[in-house]
């Protein structure tokens, strides 16, 4: 069978597969997962990043941006992620498997992320510039988390080898002059850019995660407000890869009817 048409076979797959809700019970409706994200292996996929976001940790330790585990930065996100963890079986059973780790970097850059299996950095710039709440901080997690638990960085991977363009999404980080982190152009896990439909899912996800863990979901309408404010300037490396803060206010609106009572029951729990 030549290429083109195999790749036309597996787009179509995708897209009838994408039709059908993920989860028929309480809580948000997230399409499928890619049958992309198949094609790769999980493991080697996370195992690479596994290697990147040591050998990122290790660079920021070396230049004094690694925040010690007794910073009150540091305490904060990873409280707030121990709180969202058990969430995350629900959209991923290998969440239970990996190793997850939380590190605060100290960089002016308003950014965040989750690399495969559970690799979340937080940078001193997106918590400082944007003086977010708790609940806010729940939000930017739970979206980072959706696309780890989601694996769109292992369909994006798939995708990249299929068509063959560009450098391989497997790659090294670097650790740039300002103290800010980058990724060799096209070839790192932590700088990949996910489509708007992977943007969307991962913002359904923590739209939830966040909720069920007894956090506002509603904060990401303030959180949006205060990106769109931050975007004025230099656009924040956080926002310059999503859709449009109206866009993404306008999903949570929509949304805020599944995960309110969720909120609500867990907040109750809470006391």
């Amino acid at each position: 069978m030549k290429r083109a048409s195999v790749l036309v076979l597996a787009a179509a797959s995708v897209l009838a597969g994408g039709l059908i809700s993920a989860h028929a019970e309480d809580g948000v409706k997230v399409p499928r997962k890619s049958i992309f994200a198949k094609l790769v292996s999980a493991e080697k996929v996370e195992t690479s990043s596994a290697l990147q976001y040591d050998a990122m940790t290790r660079q920021a330790f070396q230049k004094r941006a690694l925040l010690d585990d007794r910073d009150p930065q540091v305490q904060r996100v990873r409280a707030i992620f121990k709180d969202l963890y058990p969430h995350t079986f629900k959209f991923n059973e290998r969440a239970k498997t990996w190793k997850w780790e939380v590190n605060v970097l100290s960089s002016p850059s308003i950014n965040a992320f989750c690399m495969p299996g559970g690799k979340i950095a937080f940078f001193t710039g997106i918590l400082d510039k944007l003086n977010l709440n708790d609940d806010e901080v729940a939000m930017i997690m739970g979206h980072e988390m959706g696309h780890a638990l989601w694996e769109h960085a292992r369909e994006r991977t798939a995708k990249t080898n299929l068509t063959s363009i560009g450098s391989r999404v497997i790659g090294g980080l670097l650790f740039g002059q300002a103290g800010e982190m980058i990724g060799a152009a096209g070839s790192s896990l932590a700088a990949l850019k996910f489509s708007r439909n992977d943007e969307t899912e991962a913002d359904l996800i923590g739209l939830e995660l966040a909720a069920r863990a007894g956090y506002d979901p509603r904060a990401g309408i303030t959180l949006w407000q205060k990106m769109s404010q931050a975007n004025k300037g230099a656009p924040p490396a956080w926002f310059s890869t999503h859709p449009s803060g109206k866009s993404r206010i306008t999903t949570i609106e929509k949304n805020l009817p599944d995960v309110l009572p969720l909120y609500e029951k867990a907040k109750q729990a809470r006391g």
